[in-house]
C-alpha cells in the first residue's frame, strides 16, 4: 500500500510522566475562526457594488450516493451592477474550502435582467461525509458580465462541522460582503490526506503476526498546497511523533520530495507499545517542512488526539488538537483494525 514504511518501539510506561519539552501551544483558531477564502476564489471580479439581499438554499447528503447536494432555491433584492439599465444578471457559485482546487466549483445558470433570481436548481459534490465536515461552503452571488468582467454581490460561508445535517428546509441568509482582511490574513498552510489504524493487542487471535502490545499505524499519504517559500517550489518531508516521548525512539521521518507544492509521500509508520488506554493520553503529531542546507523551515502540522489539554494526569500545552483531528483520532479508536481516511488542514503548532 505504500513504498516506504518505518516500524518503531514505543513503550509508554516508561514516558507517562515525560511532558514534552520544547513544545509550543498552538493557536486553535488559526484555522478553524477565520475565513477559508483565498483571493483565487474571487478571481474575475471586476465591479465595486456594496453586497446586500438574501439568498435561500437547502443543505443535505446523500447517504446512499455518497453526495453532498446544495438546493439554490432563489435570490431577492440583490444589487444592481448596470445602473444605465437598471440589471443585474445573477449566477450562484459554490466551493467547498480549504481544498477548492481538488473539489472544484459548482454554479448555476444564468438569470438575465432581474434582482431576483429564481434558480431551483441543485449542486452536487461526489463526497466522503468525514472528507464534507472538514470543509467549509462558500456560496457566493455574481453578475455574469459577457466579455468576463464578473462582478462580486455577496456571500455566505457555513462551517459544515457544525452543521445541523436534519435541518432540509430551505432558508433565507443574508449575503456579506467579502472581507479582504480576513482573506489575506488566511491561516491557509496545504491539506494533508493520511489513514491512521489501531491494532489492539491480541485482536489478531492466533495469527502469527499478532502484535504483543497494540499499535498505532499512520499512513502519510500527500500533502497538497504547501507553502512557497521560493521560486523553485519547496523541498519537504514530514516528520512524526508521538507525545510526550521526543526521544529518537519516538522521531520518524519522510523522505524529502523536490520542488513539489503537492508532494506525495506515500510513507507508513508503525507504533507498538500501545495499549487502548494509552490512545486517551497520546498525541501523534505530525509537521511538515521545508528542507535547507542550514536550517528547515516549519510549513504546517496536525496534532492528532483527544485534544483534552491533558497527558497521564498533567497538564501540557500540545494536546490542543483541533475539532477535526479529535474525531479523526475518535474514529480510530472506535474502529479497531480498521483504515481511517482523512484530509485535515495544517496549521500553526
Amino acid at each position: 500500500e505504500s513504498d516506504t514504511a518505518s516500524e518503531i518501539s514505543f513503550q509508554f510506561n516508561k514516558h507517562k510522566k515525560t511532558p514534552s519539552i520544547g513544545s509550543h501551544s498552538s493557536d486553535m483558531a488559526s484555522v478553524s475562526s477565520v475565513s477559508g477564502s483565498v483571493l483565487s476564489v474571487y478571481s474575475g471580479d471586476f465591479g465595486s457594488v456594496d453586497a446586500q439581499g438574501t439568498v435561500e438554499f437547502a443543505l443535505d447528503y446523500d447517504e446512499k450516493n455518497r453526495e453532498f447536494q446544495v438546493h439554490v432555491s432563489q435570490c431577492k433584492d440583490l444589487a444592481v451592477v448596470d445602473e444605465k439599465k437598471g440589471r443585474s444578471d445573477p449566477y450562484v457559485k459554490t466551493y467547498l474550502l480549504p481544498d477548492k482546487a481538488r473539489m472544484g466549483k459548482r454554479k448555476t445558470s444564468v438569470k438575465k435582467r432581474t434582482v431576483n433570481p429564481i434558480y431551483n436548481e441543485v449542486l452536487r459534490y461526489k463526497i466522503e461525509k468525514m472528507v464534507l465536515l472538514i470543509q467549509k461552503l462558500n456560496l457566493s452571488v455574481w453578475h455574469n458580465d459577457p466579455l468576463g468582467r464578473n462582478s462580486f454581490l455577496g456571500e455566505i460561508e457555513i462551517d459544515l462541522a457544525s452543521w445541523d445535517w436534519s435541518n432540509r428546509k430551505l432558508n433565507w441568509y443574508p449575503l456579506k460582503p467579502r472581507s479582504l482582511s480576513a482573506v489575506n490574513g488566511v491561516d491557509h498552510r496545504g491539506v494533508m490526506s493520511l489513514s491512521i489504524k489501531y491494532v489492539p493487542p491480541g485482536s489478531l487471535g492466533k495469527c502469527p503476526k499478532n502484535p504483543p502490545s497494540g499499535e498505532v499505524h499512520i499512513w502519510v499519504k500527500d500533502v497538497k498546497d504547501l507553502l512557497q517559500l521560493r521560486p523553485s517550489g519547496v523541498d519537504s518531508f514530514v516528520k512524526c511523533y508521538v507525545l510526550p516521548d521526543t526521544s529518537k525512539k519516538s522521531y520518524q521521518k519522510t523522505r524529502v520530495i523536490k520542488r513539489d507544492t503537492n508532494p506525495v509521500f506515500n510513507h507508513t509508520i508503525v507504533y507498538d507499545g500501545f495499549h487502548t488506554e494509552d490512545l486517551k493520553d497520546a498525541c501523534v503529531e505530525l509537521t511538515v517542512w521545508d528542507h535547507e542546507k542550514l536550517t528547515n523551515h516549519f510549513l504546517g502540522g496536525i496534532r492528532l488526539g483527544l485534544g483534552t489539554g491533558l497527558s497521564y494526569g498533567i497538564s501540557v500545552d500540545w494536546m490542543d488538537s483541533t475539532q477535526e483531528e479529535v474525531a479523526f483520532w475518535q474514529e480510530m479508536m472506535l474502529a479497531a483494525n480498521e483504515w481511517i481516511e482523512g484530509l485535515l488542514p495544517l496549521r500553526s503548532l
